[in-house]
């Protein structure tokens, strides 16, 4: 129903058009404002996100371009909020309440207690995954080593390759994937990595000529992971392990963020075993070290997980609610677990993402009006709203 209200908003664009008669410029953007500019009414010149609480409320704040490539270099932004992020030449994410919650149990947790999971929920369109996003921003600038999963359906829906695995009978690695998961974890810690230097707590032997030993650093484990594609599955299943022994150790701490997490859980995939069978999310080798890393059973670390209708296939998407999601056995996986749930904007947000549409000259002229219509039409969905701008 979601996809095909979606579909429909070309025709509902060119109504709006008729009716509310929006200029919009044709391919230029006028320049991100520069660092001496006033602060407007939609935008906060407080941009940590430690530093962010009820007054930054519904405003926007930049992140810095070094560090938006730092942390979502691999993922973890969508794919059409990227493009808007190239076309306003300036990546801004809304403080919202739900991303307020989430700092504020984070800031005020008790890390030496095993680590707490919060699950983030809503409709789809509602801002779940920058939600997560404004959260990596705080871990990566207070010093947690970041376990970042850009979006889990991509192993479970559409992996780059698959193969029997050679340590699990029955099982089936996803050797680029896994690779690939690698190079975005060193890239979003590379700076804290070098200057925590934390080491193997054993040896890894890969193979009778091909070994990690004890006392190597997490650098090493990695990048002989990167470079040896054939073991990279294996590789990240040590490189979690190490982590949850360094952070109950107090060695660092720990960040873990998967989006779209009710897939580890979903019975249907879309890959095949050698038997034309379609294979479990359970028999993935790559699932495993991230279900080991949920767990309870460490301390200094933080889970922030969402579900997503999305993650699941047709015919599993008939309610947004964590349990229906995640099922029986991801339920009782997570549980007990804090839920955030996410909504439609606000009557204050949605005022200021149209004025910070204006203030990028995506819509440049306005009637009275203009935005009750866009209200209507929209429903105050984030997600719905930008489609719908995008088409004018």
């Amino acid at each position: 129903m979601f996809r095909n209200q979606l579909g429909n908003l070309s025709r509902v664009s060119s109504q709006l058009q008729r009716i509310s008669r929006v200029e919009l410029m044709s391919t230029e953007v006028q320049p991100a404002e520069s660092a001496n500019s006033v602060i407007n009414e939609f935008r906060t010149a407080v941009t940590s996100p430690g530093e962010h609480s009820a007054l930054q409320l519904a405003k926007f704040y930049k992140i810095p371009a070094e560090e938006k490539k730092q942390i979502f270099a691999g993922g973890g932004l969508p794919k059409q909020y990227e493009q808007q992020i190239k076309t306003f030449t300036e990546a801004c994410l809304m403080v919202r309440q739900p991303a307020l919650e989430l700092l504020n149990y984070i800031k005020n947790a008790d890390l030496s207690k095993p680590a707490v999971r919060y699950v983030i929920y809503g409709d789809n369109g509602v801002g779940k995954t920058l939600t997560m996003a404004h959260v990596l921003h705080y871990g990566s600038l207070n010093d947690f080593l970041l376990v970042h999963v850009p979006w889990a359906p991509n192993w479970t829906k559409r992996p780059k390759e698959s193969t029997n695995s050679s340590t699990q009978e029955g099982f089936i690695d996803l050797p680029f994937d896994a690779a690939a998961w690698l190079v975005h974890f060193k890239t979003q810690n590379a700076k804290l990595l070098q200057k925590l230097q934390l080491k193997t707590s054993k040896e890894y032997v890969w193979s009778k000529r091909e070994s990690t030993p004890a006392g190597a650093t997490l650098v090493e484990l990695i990048e002989h992971g990167i470079a040896r594609i054939k073991y990279a599955t294996e590789t990240t299943a040590a490189l979690i392990s190490e982590l949850k022994l360094l952070s109950t150790g107090g060695q660092c701490k720990v960040l873990v963020a998967i989006d779209g997490f009710n897939a580890f859980f979903h019975p249907i995939t879309r890959i095949f075993s050698d038997n034309k069978q379609l294979v479990t999310p359970d028999r993935i080798t790559l699932t495993q070290p991230f279900l080991d890393i949920t767990k309870y059973d460490w301390t200094n670390g933080i889970c922030v997980l969402s579900v997503d209708k999305i993650a699941m296939t047709e015919g599993y998407m008939d309610s947004y609610m964590p349990r229906y999601l995640l099922g029986k056995t991801g339920f009782e996986h997570l549980d007990p677990f804090v839920p955030v749930h996410v909504t439609n904007y606000t009557d204050k947000e949605f005022l200021s993402c149209i004025n910070y549409y204006m203030d990028r000259h995506w819509i440049t002229k306005t009637q009275p009006g203009f935005e009750e219509q866009l209200k209507f039409m929209s429903n105050h969905n984030p997600y719905t709203l930008m489609q719908i701008v995008r088409g004018l």
